[in-house]
């Protein structure tokens, strides 16, 4: 882990300290007034909240021309504070607004932590206890999800896309641990990818003409490597004639496509009824007529029944964590044995074997850099409890250059038109 550096917030939005804190005070309960008058939803209309904001901050500040109220140093700045207030997530809110920031963590109230660019900065944000679990309140209200002693761990997606992780206080020593890790969005297809850093522009070819040609993609890495973003990009590859659809635990692919239907999984509710896991989301994708099925990332048993769909002749991709392509093929093959005692890897070894195409592994440079390692090729071989690889790609003194290996499944290609190994040519 980098060491962790202080970062100042001096965005516009922490400017109203200057205010009056009362003043402040005052205004936020009027705002609160007139969005419950005008029967707004103020975490799906922020529009409408700001326009009640920015309203009643000018009243106020003509009035204040008067010398009968107090005048406003910063208009636009108190009406961010008041939107945060009450539309979005309060102190938080001006590090959800700013695009360099991936990430917002808080360990305890007086220590909030944000990483940007792949590194770790301790912020000189302060909250209190109270100021957190209204927060984690006010999160979970928007996601529909919840939290308490019987369940103290929560995943959810707020209005903006950004994906929310609490554990609850009695398991994180002290205080209720958050983060949120943002969805921000900077490459939608492999080219901007390439435009980035991230991988060749010749590599980018490859892996889009082996998702149109239909071959089954493991994208593997560490925790905030790019697999989300690099998964995104290669769905966003799939021909529109084909019918995708999508199970994650919550939704963060984003990708435009004419047939997609994208689904999430759901908590149980108060009677411990009603779950429907990641394993229950793929086998119902089964019965819905698809061209390719994409798992946001497999963690537990649901990889026997994505590895089943695929062995069958489903296309499929999805993520994992590890920490090299071999590595991920060896946790493919570990997590099916979950799905119970049944179940054996000398069943599943070979069924791997023959139902991966290519892994895609991921890294961070020490600079916090995401960029492609290695692309692999799986050529359906086992060796007892190995599976056999081809690197197509590979990543030396910094670059990704072609390696000797070739893909798999070359007819898949030429039904497309595609000549694979010309393509492969132009990365030497």
């Amino acid at each position: 882990m980098t060491p962790s550096t202080t970062t100042d917030l001096t965005s516009s939005a922490a400017a109203p300290a200057r205010t009056d804190a009362a003043l402040v005070e005052q205004l936020d309960a009027e705002l609160r007034v007139l969005v419950r008058r005008e029967g707004v939803d103020p975490q799906v209309e922020s529009a409408v909240v700001r326009r009640l904001a920015t309203s009643l901050v000018r009243a106020h500040d003509e009035r204040s021309l008067t010398g009968a109220v107090a005048p406003v140093d910063d208009v636009e700045a108190l009406v961010a504070e008041l939107v945060a207030r009450v539309s979005g997530f309060g102190p938080l809110q001006p590090l959800l607004d700013d695009p360099e920031v991936e990430e917002v963590w808080i360990n305890d109230p007086s220590r909030v932590f944000v990483a940007r660019r792949g590194r770790h900065e301790l912020t000189n944000l302060r909250l209190t206890r109270g100021q957190v679990d209204e927060l984690v309140e006010r999160m979970l209200k928007s996601s529909g999800r919840r939290i308490d002693l019987s369940r103290p761990f929560v995943d959810a997606m707020l209005p903006e896309g950004h994906r929310l992780h609490v554990v609850l206080e009695g398991i994180s020593r002290g205080f209720s641990a958050v983060n949120i890790r943002k969805f921000v969005l900077r490459a939608a297809r492999t080219a901007d990818l390439v435009e980035l850093g991230s991988l060749t522009s010749e590599a980018a070819a490859f892996l889009e003409a082996s998702v149109r040609a239909g071959l089954n993609v493991l994208v593997a890495g560490g925790t905030q490597a790019g697999k989300t973003t690099m998964l995104n990009a290669l769905s966003a590859a799939i021909p529109g004639g084909e019918r995708v659809i999508t199970a994650e635990e919550v939704f963060e692919l984003r990708f435009a496509h004419p047939d997609w239907v994208a689904m999430q999984t759901r908590q149980a509710g108060l009677e411990g009824t009603g779950e429907v896991t990641l394993r229950d989301l793929v086998k119902e994708a089964l019965r819905m007529r698809p061209n390719r099925l994409i798992v946001g990332e497999v963690r537990a048993a649901e990889c026997l029944d994505l590895v089943l769909a695929l062995n069958a002749g489903l296309p499929g991709m999805c993520t994992l964590h590890a920490n090299s392509a071999r590595e991920a093929l060896l946790k493919m093959c570990t997590l099916p044995l979950l799905a119970g005692e049944n179940i054996s890897s000398r069943f599943v070894v070979p069924t791997v074997a023959t139902s991966v195409d290519l892994v895609v592994h991921l890294g961070l440079d020490p600079r916090g850099r995401r960029h492609v390692n290695e692309i692999v090729a799986v050529p359906g071989r086992a060796e007892g409890d190995v599976i056999e690889t081809e690197p197509i790609f590979t990543r030396r003194g910094g670059q990704l250059v072609r390696a000797h290996g070739t893909p798999p499944r070359p007819e898949r290609f030429e039904r497309l038109g595609i000549d694979v190994h010309a393509l492969l040519a132009g990365g030497r």
